[in-house]
Order: C-alpha cells, then sequence, then structure tokens
C-alpha cells in the first residue's frame, strides 16, 4: 500500500468523524439528549447482529452491517432529514447523492466505488441484504421512541398515520415479525398521546 492510498483513507475517515456531529430527531431510550448519525449507525449494526434470525433467506448479514455502517454517511453533506418532517425531502434523494460522491470520492477508486456500490444498494432497497436493513433501520427509531416517551415523536408532529404510512411498507413486506411486534405499540402509544 501506497503512502497516497493510506492518505486517502485516513481523509475518509477523518471526514466521516464528522458523522459524529449530525444531531437526529430522536433520543436515545433513556430521553437524556438527541443521538447523532454515527451512534444511529452504530445500534443498527448491533440490531443487525442481534436479530439476524429475522433476515429473509439469503440474507448477508456482513453486508447487511457494512451498509449500515455507511448508510448515513452522506448526512455529514446533505444532513438528517427526518422521517416525520415537512421539510427537505423533495430534494434529499439529489442532496444525499451529490454528498456519496463527495465522500466515497475520498477514498482510493476500488474502495471507493464498492462503499458507494453498497450505500446505492441500501437506498434501492432491491436486494434481500439491503432490505432487510432498510427494515431494521424503520425497526429502530420507534423502540427507542417508545423508550422515551416517544419525545421525537412528539417534537416532529408524528401520527399513527404517517408512522403506518412510512414506517410499515418497509416492515411489512420484509420481516413482518417486525410489524406485528411493534404496531400494536405504537398504535397504543398514539392512542393515549394523540
Amino acid at each position: 500500500m501506497t503512502d497516497a492510498t493510506l492518505d486517502a483513507r485516513i481523509a475518509f475517515l477523518n471526514e466521516a468523524c464528522r458523522l459524529k456531529s449530525v444531531t437526529r430527531t430522536t433520543t436515545l431510550c433513556d430521553g437524556s439528549r438527541y443521538e447523532n448519525s454515527a451512534e444511529h449507525s452504530w445500534h443498527l449494526a448491533l440490531y443487525a447482529m442481534v436479530l439476524e434470525d429475522h433476515a429473509p433467506e439469503g440474507t448477508d448479514i456482513s453486508r447487511v452491517i457494512r451498509m449500515l455502517l455507511l448508510h448515513d454517511i452522506v448526512e455529514i453533506d446533505a444532513g438528517d432529514t427526518p422521517i416525520y418532517g415537512t421539510t427537505g425531502h423533495d430534494d434529499q434523494a439529489e442532496r444525499e447523492a451529490e454528498a456519496a460522491r463527495r465522500l466515497f470520492g475520498l477514498l482510493p477508486p476500488g474502495q471507493g466505488d464498492s462503499f458507494r456500490a453498497l450505500w446505492e444498494e441500501f437506498e434501492a432497497a432491491v436486494t434481500p441484504d439491503a432490505r432487510f436493513a432498510k427494515a431494521l433501520d424503520r425497526f429502530q427509531p420507534p423502540n427507542q421512541n417508545l423508550a422515551s416517551d416517544g419525545i421525537g415523536w412528539r417534537e416532529n408532529g408524528a401520527t399513527w398515520d404517517k408512522f403506518e404510512a412510512r414506517i410499515a411498507p418497509s416492515l411489512r413486506d420484509t420481516v413482518p415479525a417486525f410489524w406485528d411486534y411493534i404496531a400494536p405499540k405504537v398504535k397504543a402509544w398514539f392512542s393515549r398521546n394523540g
């Protein structure tokens, strides 16, 4: 490995550190503060490891973990677009694609292309690996919102209808057990607090 290759990799890793500064609208389970996108990515990787027996047949859990570690890196440039928010959705794909070009472009070409392809696969959510990764990305925040008594939901105007429209398709189609587990809990929370 040349010094230039190592320099490029370190530059990418240093830039990736900025993901720790991107604040999300979901709090930690204890409600003490908002999580950042780096914490979210790590937590999702742990979700994949713990819940891998729910993955659809043919899923490669190591690829899922890699996807989850990379899936929100574009938020360094594009910012986090809250799923229940009312702004930022129209140009989100364009902002994130531009961020992916820049960030993965910091790496040596073969590695950068490989990482970007993995990120694009996650975004497309067509392969079993990407569908499971996307389902986990939809499953983790409601669990944290339930644990924190809905701080993120309250502050972002979430409703049961919005939740069902934005979360159900990914969970019902990929891991119905996740939907069957979370839906009654969330519906009951919104019934009490809506």
